[in-house]
């Protein structure tokens, strides 16, 4: 009798203890994937929301129908808090338009997230880390001075016929954004290394 007291006593510690070690085990997993969750979510200024004022750049953009390859491209770099930076900052942006003058294929090798840095690159070299609005520019391609863009890379500003043009591509609108200037582009400006 006594060892049948011991044995029910041993079967009812050691289901207990399974019992503690499964509930302490899905209290593990239970972090664990709220810990994913939250590492999973995006930080950063872009995602922020601020309902009033004028919008910033990135703002400006998702708002616009015609920068909608311009918005994904944005956001497979991972460089949205580069367009919400306080600034002053200055984006030469190109259309759907001037996407659609890329090869299809190519457009879409670059959205894939291997060539994130790739597209980081490209995306950057439509950014200037200063405050340019059109008569600025006007006095840089008088002056044949460069623009230096967030890539590390210089472009050429010059004035033909009373248009501006860009790293070689014509100005064709221009908005004041919170925090600098967004000039609308026909092309892609491609940075030379």
């Amino acid at each position: 009798m006594k060892t049948l007291i011991k044995s029910l006593l041993l079967f009812a510690f050691l289901g207990c203890f399974i019992a503690c070690n499964n509930s302490a085990k899905s209290s593990e997993d239970n972090a664990q994937t709220t810990t994913n969750d939250t590492s999973n979510e995006k930080t950063g200024q872009a995602f922020i929301k601020d309902e009033g004022g004028t919008p910033n750049a990135l703002q400006l953009a998702m708002q616009s129908e015609d920068h909608t390859t311009l918005v994904t491209a944005v956001q497979a770099a991972g460089v949205e808090n580069a367009l919400v930076n306080v600034g002053p900052l200055t984006v030469f942006a190109p259309n759907n338009t001037a996407f659609s003058k890329i090869d299809e294929a190519t457009l879409n090798d670059l959205l894939k997230p291997e060539n994130k840095g790739k597209l980081a690159l490209i995306l950057t070299n439509h950014v200037a880390p200063s405050n340019f609005p059109v008569e600025m520019l006007k006095k840089n391609a008088e002056k044949n001075r460069k623009l230096y863009m967030a890539s590390g890379e210089y472009v050429e500003v010059t004035q033909q016929d009373g248009d501006l043009y860009v790293g070689g591509t014509k100005i064709i609108a221009t908005v004041n954004v919170s925090n600098g200037w967004v000039h609308i582009v026909e092309d892609v400006i491609l940075p030379k290394n």
